[in-house]
């Protein structure tokens, strides 16, 4: 290490030293103690200087450490909610429903009437009438009770989330410039996206939760 190469280092001075003079001096061995204490300390504080890391977003997360649940736990607050939910379908007191729904490739949070802009082209005319069957999340509005559903699975049988085909469009032209200065070059393409607009008519719920 640092720190024996240096003893080493010091021990063979301190040899040469002895073998040139006449006589010991302590005066010298002192000299080397105090260089050798101020080396080890240096290198004790530089060392402790860049371990250091400061917390920040990098080495710590900003949001707090998430404790992960028994399975006992998990399954009697799943039971709480199927429980609270199905209290609010028995009674029909929701309100307005709210879905989370994955359609081409991306997800829209939707309710009753809502329209959705699909950056592309269906397999549905328009006035056609669709559904949405890769459902994720369906919702209260007060958040009182959340339903989480696995989409192709339970999803078919939980919700049902419908859509009407509204428009089929094309997007605002987009140029696309590529440009370097010097040598001549330049293309230009224009880009035209074509688009799907939806309009959420309903999203039905089963009557009760398993």
């Amino acid at each position: 290490t640092f720190v024996s190469r240096l003893i080493v280092s010091l021990g063979k001075h301190f040899l040469t030293l002895h073998n040139t003079t006449t006589c010991f001096r302590p005066t010298a061995v002192v000299k080397m103690a105090v260089t050798l204490r101020s080396a080890v300390t240096w290198r004790i504080s530089s060392r402790l200087l860049y371990s250091y890391v400061p917390e920040t977003s990098l080495s710590r997360p900003p949001w707090p450490e998430v404790s992960v649940l028994d399975p006992e736990e998990q399954y009697r607050r799943h039971q709480a909610v199927v429980k609270t939910v199905n209290g609010l379908l028995g009674t029909g007191d929701y309100g307005r429903l709210f879905a989370v729904v994955h359609f081409a490739s991306r997800q829209w949070k939707v309710t009753n009437e809502d329209l959705i802009l699909i950056e592309n082209h269906i397999d549905a005319e328009c006035g056609d009438r669709i559904r949405m069957e890769k459902v994720s999340v369906k919702s209260v509005p007060d958040n009182t009770a959340a339903a989480f559903v696995r989409p192709l699975a339970d999803g078919r049988d939980l919700v049902r989330v419908e859509a009407t085909v509204i428009e089929k469009t094309e997007s605002w032209p987009m140029v696309h410039m590529r440009f370097w200065k010097r040598h001549r070059y330049q293309r230009k393409k224009i880009i035209v996206q074509p688009q799907t607009v939806l309009r959420i008519n309903s999203i039905q719920v089963a009557p009760r939760l398993s």
